[in-house]
């Protein structure tokens, strides 16, 4: 009866990690696409001011949050680049995904319930749950692409694109 107890439960930890590991995946190539998207219309519009900040300070923050979780060098950049336009934005975009997938790719089971301890950029130590981390890094994509979004609105861009997950979802 133990021994049947263990083998589920060992069923259900692989089930849980190859799930996590998957659905985490797929918002990353969630949010590449839909960064491609804004960053192409960003880039159509001829750069305006306060789109290219936005998503720059995305990309930026995607960098951020991965140093803390992979435990490397901290970020050393702005976290609000000064970019003049989005030309540089497809690089660091397939660059940010590569490296989160890579990263992804580490996990092991268990490792998305592991704490991460890091300071933010005041210095202040912090201890947060991976797979809340990760929430939070695509979370942060949707809330900065949607201000880009109504600010290419407010530059004269008549149609966004549709960056909404379920037309990426609908789309696989």
């Amino acid at each position: 009866m133990l021994i049947n107890c263990l083998q589920l439960l060992i069923v259900w930890l692989v089930a849980y990690f190859c799930f996590m590991k998957a659905y985490f995946t797929q918002l990353f190539d969630y949010d590449r696409y839909a960064n491609q998207l804004i960053a192409e219309t960003i880039l159509s519009a001829e750069n305006p001011q306060q789109p290219v900040r936005l998503m720059a300070h995305l990309l930026a923050a995607q960098q951020v949050w991965l140093s803390r979780c992979t435990g490397g060098a901290p970020y050393s950049g702005a976290l609000w680049p000064n970019f003049q336009t989005s030309e540089t934005f497809k690089q660091w975009i397939d660059d940010n995904h590569r490296a989160w997938a890579n990263y992804l790719d580490t996990l092991n089971a268990g490792d998305f319930d592991k704490i991460i301890s890091y300071k933010n950029l005041q210095g202040v130590p912090f201890e947060t749950k991976l797979v809340d981390i990760l929430a939070h890094v695509i979370n942060h994509g949707t809330h900065h692409r949607a201000q880009a979004g109504q600010q290419l609105k407010l530059a004269g861009v008549e149609q966004l694109p549709g960056t909404d997950y379920i037309l990426y979802a609908r789309s696989l």
